[in-house]
C-alpha cells in the first residue's frame, strides 16, 4: 500500500513473463519483446542517449519471448505519454510496460526465466553482494542519470572486494506523472551501462506512488559478484607503512549534480565522473594481488572514507594536499560556493591502500588504464591510536581531516 494512502500500489515483478488475462489483441501491434541474448559482452558507449537506445532496443529485439508474445491494442506513448497508477497495478498496462520498455533495454536469458526469481548457477568462488538505493536529484545530470547512477553505484561496491560482478536486481518506484520518455531514457541508460560492465540485469520489480510522492523516480539495486580465492580485499587491512592512492580528480560528481540542481553556469561544463570500474579493479590487482583495501569514496567523499578506513583498520592516515588531484574548475566551484572538495561525493574514483613497498607498480598499472590516468599517490598509513586522519596542507602546515558534519548535498547519488 503506498504510504498515506488507502489505494494499493500494485506489485509485479520484472522477471514475470506470463501473458495477461485479457490482452486485447492487435495483429499489427506487437509489444516489445525480451532477448535470448546475453548483453554481458556488449559494450555501449554512454555519449549519446539515441545511440544507446537504438542499441538496446536492437538487442531487446534480435530474439523472440520465450513464452508467447503478448500483444496489446496500442503501443506505449513514449513520446506524450506518462506513468499512472495502472502501470504499478500488476494488470494488463503494467505488463505492457514491462514487455516494451523494461524488457526491450534489460532483456537476457535469466530474466526471461519468467520467474519471481532468477535462478543461475554462479562460478567457482566466494559471493559477494551489496545493495544500493538511488534518490538522486536531478534525474539527468552532466555525465549520467539515474538509470546509468544505479548501475555503477552498486557495480563499483560489489569490485571493491576485488570481485567480478554477475548480477543486478533493480527495484523501480515510479511517481505517476513521470513522462514515459523519461523513464524510456532512464531505463536504456541502465542498459547500456549495464552491457558495458558486463553484467545482467536479472529480476526487478516495480511500484507506481502517487503524484506528490515519489519525485519521478527512486531505484534500488542490488549487485551479486565472485571473488576469487587468494584475494583479500577488505576495510579492516590497512596497515602502518602502506601507502594510499586515488585513482583521479575528486569532486567532480557532486560539483556536476549541484550546478546542475542549482542551475549554476560554469565556463567550462563540470561533468560527472559516473562510471563501473570493474576493469580498472582487475588491472590493478593483477599488477598488484596484494591490495589490502580498495573503497570508493562516494557519500562524504575522500575525506570520510579515509576516516572510516581508519577506524575500520584501527590506524591513522596521513595525507598531503598538494598531491590529491583536482580539476582547477571543480576547485573553482568549491571556493565559489563554500565546499571543501574533500568531502564533495564522486561516482567513478576509488582509494587503494597497498603495501608501501609495491605502490609505483599498482600507481604504474593505474595510469596505465583509461580510467586511472590521473592515479596518484596521496599519503601513508600511520600509527595512531586515535585514529585521525591527518594532512599536510600546500602552506605547510597540517589539520585533522575529520568525519564529515551534517549533509553537505542531499541526494547526491
Amino acid at each position: 500500500m503506498a504510504a498515506g494512502s488507502d489505494q494499493p500500489t500494485g506489485e509485479r515483478r520484472l522477471s514475470a513473463s506470463a501473458p495477461a488475462s485479457g490482452s486485447a489483441s492487435a495483429p499489427d501491434q506487437s509489444s516489445g519483446q525480451a532477448s535470448d541474448q546475453s548483453f554481458g559482452d556488449r559494450s555501449v558507449e554512454h555519449g549519446s542517449d539515441a545511440g544507446d537506445r537504438q542499441t538496446a532496443q536492437k538487442a531487446g529485439q534480435a530474439a523472440g519471448s520465450k513464452g508467447a508474445a503478448r500483444r496489446f491494442a496500442g503501443r506505449l506513448d513514449l513520446k506524450r505519454g506518462a506513468v499512472d497508477m495502472s502501470h504499478g497495478s500488476g494488470g494488463r498496462a503494467m505488463a505492457q510496460l514491462i514487455d516494451e520498455l523494461f524488457y526491450r533495454y534489460l532483456g537476457n536469458p535469466l530474466l526471461e526465466q519468467g520467474n519471481d526469481q532468477a535462478l543461475f548457477q554462479p562460478p567457482p568462488g566466494r559471493l559477494v553482494t551489496s545493495t544500493d538505493g538511488h534518490v538522486i536529484s536531478p534525474l539527468f545530470f552532466p555525465g549520467g542519470d539515474i538509470g546509468s547512477l544505479a548501475v555503477h553505484g552498486t557495480v563499483n561496491d560489489v569490485v571493491m572486494s576485488g570481485a567480478r560482478p554477475l548480477y543486478l536486481t533493480a527495484s523501480f518506484i515510479l511517481e505517476e506523472g513521470l513522462p514515459l520518455a523519461d523513464l524510456d531514457r532512464i531505463v536504456a541508460s541502465m542498459g547500456a551501462a549495464a552491457r558495458a560492465a558486463g553484467v545482467q540485469v536479472v529480476a526487478g520489480d516495480t511500484k507506481v506512488v502517487e503524484r506528490g510522492k515519489g519525485d519521478g523516480c527512486f531505484i534500488a539495486t542490488t549487485g551479486i559478484g565472485v571473488l576469487p580465492d587468494g584475494i583479500e580485499i577488505a576495510g579492516e587491512r590497512a596497515r602502518p607503512g602502506d601507502a594510499i592512492l586515488v585513482s583521479g580528480s575528486i569532486g567532480d560528481h557532486g560539483v556536476a549534480i549541484l550546478s546542475k540542481r542549482e542551475n549554476l553556469g560554469f565556463e567550462t561544463e563540470i561533468a560527472s565522473d559516473s562510471q563501473a570500474l570493474n576493469d580498472l579493479v582487475a588491472a590493478m590487482i593483477d599488477a598488484v594481488p596484494g591490495i589490502h583495501c580498495l573503497r570508493d569514496p562516494t557519500r562524504g567523499g575522500l575525506a570520510t572514507t579515509l576516516n572510516e578506513l581508519a577506524l575500520q583498520s584501527q590506524v591513522g592516515m596521513l595525507i598531503r594536499e598538494p598531491a590529491i588531484p583536482v580539476r582547477a574548475e571543480v576547485n573553482g566551484a568549491c571556493e565559489l560556493l563554500g565546499l571543501d572538495p574533500l568531502y564533495v561525493a564522486n561516482e567513478g574514483k576509488l582509494i587503494a591502500i597497498c603495501p608501501g613497498d609495491q605502490a609505483e607498480n599498482l600507481l604504474a598499472a593505474m595510469r596505465a588504464h583509461p580510467k586511472g590516468q590521473d592515479a596518484a599517490i596521496i599519503g601513508e598509513v600511520v600509527e595512531d591510536p586515535h585514529h585521525f586522519v591527518q594532512m599536510e596542507t600546500t602552506f605547510g602546515g597540517s589539520r585533522i581531516v575529520d568525519w564529515l558534519a551534517g549533509e553537505q548535498l542531499p541526494r547526491i547519488c
